[in-house]
């Protein structure tokens, strides 16, 4: 027996998330039907990353147990052939049979888009968030210095989240802006259900006027999800990389 690695990408639009479920269809079902394809057994990937619908990846983690004699650097191709062209896998290698992709020391980077224009683009419309309020970037940028660092994120995830601890590490926050296009990437150890998709609303709000910049700092403070901005839209969300710390 052998486990197989693999970095994957996908457009998360015409999927209900990562992981399977009996009312949609999944990037975790597609992978584990083309796989058991391709190499003539039942196949149950292991992902490390359980996007919600609609969230897209470049860089999601994903390994799977097999028999096949096959070279493990040949798996992506092999597998590519069966997938959809919204689905690639970019790299496979072998790992040891103990490697699990979530029990892991870990750098997740994620990005959020923002389109910020008075019409929007309709190439973007899968891609990012339109938001025709003038966003003050300036504050914006500000408001991202009280995020880093460990915090408790009660305030910033999902109250069907069923985490254990919401304490988390933020490594790194910015606001990246090309022309009319807002690009919020962070680092972390690992992100709350809708977490990301949180902040975003929130430095929204701040960028929009509705509070100032330091305004953050009681929103951790309350421990109460509703003092946070909105939960944003996932088509903006996006898994870039997931960085192994061992």
């Amino acid at each position: 027996m052998r486990r197989i690695r693999l970095i994957v990408s996908y457009d998360g639009t015409n999927y209900c998330g990562w992981q399977k479920q009996p009312n949609g269809i999944t990037i975790e079902e597609v992978l584990n039907k083309k796989i058991s394809e391709l190499c003539g057994e039942e196949i149950e990937v292991i992902g490390a990353s359980r996007t919600d619908s609609g969230v897209h990846a470049y860089g999601n983690v994903a390994v799977f147990d097999t028999n096949m004699r096959m070279r493990a650097d040949k798996f992506a191709f092999a597998i590519n052939q069966r997938l959809p062209d919204d689905i690639r896998v970019q790299e496979s290698d072998e790992v040891e049979l103990d490697w699990h992709p979530r029990k892991r020391d870990c750098i997740k980077t994620y990005t959020y888009r923002i389109l910020n224009r008075k019409i929007d683009i309709p190439t973007e419309r899968l891609y990012a968030y339109f938001c025709y309020f003038r966003l003050d970037v300036d504050k914006m940028r500000e408001a991202t210095s009280y995020f880093i660092g460990t915090h408790d994120f009660a305030s910033f995830c999902s109250q069907k989240t069923q985490a254990t601890t919401t304490i988390r590490t933020i490594y790194s926050l910015e606001i990246l802006q090309d022309e009319d296009m807002l690009t919020m990437v962070i680092r972390g150890d690992g992100f709350l259900y809708n977490m990301i998709r949180i902040i975003a609303g929130t430095l929204i709000k701040v960028g929009i006027g509705v509070y100032p910049p330091e305004h953050v700092k009681k929103i951790f403070a309350s421990k109460n999800r509703l003092s946070a901005g909105q939960t944003m839209p996932a088509r903006g969300l996006t898994l870039v990389e997931i960085e192994y710390l061992e």
